[in-house]
């Protein structure tokens, strides 16, 4: 039995629930965070040095950080195509690319972006009282929804295509918390009709628009 480890209104816990729900995968959680058991203790240390959400274990296997554990559950619980194409995480490695191409901005540039804004407006930390660092952070956060917006213009339909992949989980969690978050948001029509199309699923219902940013 895969066993979880992590508070749901984390939004890197939520991308493996997510993706768990599109896979089909039964499993445990048990509750860890702030305003849970604290994860710097020896006992969580010993899963993750970092004392950070989520980890898994699968079976005697233990993994940290979101977008690795996302990875591997798709990679190897992931029901392929015959040619990879109907598969949450492709193997068609031109596809894969794409993918991960995604995923990794989130990570990388979409997450750094909202990072000061979403913590002195929805989070309310006493550190993050700087109103130009907000101002900053806000219109880099719109900037890079920008990016989102144009790029589902050009697709149509998902974040790195045709169809939807394991890419679509961590933008989809990140747009609802630019939703849920208190400023101005543009008005940007491909990101709205993209959060309505994901709404068919159980997964973007359950872990996405749920009222957790």
């Amino acid at each position: 039995m895969l066993t979880i480890f992590g508070k749901t209104s984390s939004i890197n816990v939520r991308k493996v629930l997510w993706t768990c729900a599109e896979l089909g995968l039964p499993f445990d959680q048990e509750d860890w965070g702030s305003g849970f058991r604290a994860t710097d203790t020896p006992e969580f240390l010993a899963l993750n040095p970092n004392a950070l959400v989520p980890v898994i274990k699968d079976g005697e296997f233990v993994l940290w950080e979101s977008n690795s554990i996302i990875r591997y559950l798709a990679g190897r619980y992931g029901r392929d195509g015959q040619d990879g194409s109907e598969s949450l995480y492709p193997l068609d490695p031109f596809q894969r690319a794409r993918c991960d191409q995604w995923i990794d901005w989130q990570a990388s540039e979409l997450n750094r972006a909202w990072s000061y804004a979403f913590m002195a407006l929805v989070r309310q930390s006493p550190a993050h009282r700087d109103t130009r660092q907000i101002d900053q952070s806000a219109a880099a956060w719109a900037q890079r929804m920008d990016i989102v917006n144009r790029q589902l213009m050009q697709t149509g339909a998902f974040i790195a295509g045709e169809s939807f992949s394991l890419a679509d989980i961590p933008i989809a969690l990140s747009i609802n918390r630019w939703l849920d978050t208190p400023l101005r948001h543009d008005d940007l029509p491909a990101v709205a009709a993209y959060m309505e199309r994901l709404a068919a699923r159980e997964g973007y219902r359950r872990y996405c628009r749920n009222g957790t940013p």
